[in-house]
């Protein structure tokens, strides 16, 4: 019959040479789904492969590691981010149509392009340093 293994015995002794491990907040962003519109006729995902969600997740592990400004204002050119002119006679929507918009959103804003010229863009706004994605826009039907 195998051993039983021994118990380790923490010791409640302050002298211990263990020490706790201390965590650093992230210091990029975070991404929340709480109010994508999967259902959305203009941005629908269903009919995607399995390439543009493995592009998706890797972009946006890549984006988490960046600061809001260097979003917006360092990479904006490059990630193709603005804010989102819902006035603009090309924009095709008005609004995101999510309940208390007016309260919740301050800028909307394109994010990011998944990648040159494929795969489209994400649109969502920010509530401090968490991006709120709200469309995933793989047929760039958000302009037209």
């Amino acid at each position: 019959m195998p051993k039983k293994p021994k118990k380790t015995k923490i010791s409640p002794n302050p002298s211990s040479k263990i020490s706790p491990t201390k965590l650093n907040p992230p210091q990029g962003i975070s991404f929340s789904f709480t109010y994508l519109q999967t259902n959305h006729p203009k941005f629908l995902c269903h009919h995607q492969d399995a390439k543009y969600f493995c592009v998706l997740l890797e972009r946006l592990k890549n984006i988490s590691r960046m600061t809001f400004t260097e979003i917006t204002v360092k990479n904006a050119a490059n990630l193709r981010c603005h804010p989102l002119d819902w006035s603009d006679r090309r924009v095709t929507e008005k609004c995101f149509c999510i309940p208390n918009e007016e309260q919740l959103v301050d800028t909307p804003y394109q994010l990011f392009q998944l990648s040159t010229n494929e795969y489209g863009r994400v649109h969502g706004f920010f509530i401090e340093n968490i991006f709120y994605i709200v469309w995933l826009d793989p047929n760039h039907n958000l302009y037209s």
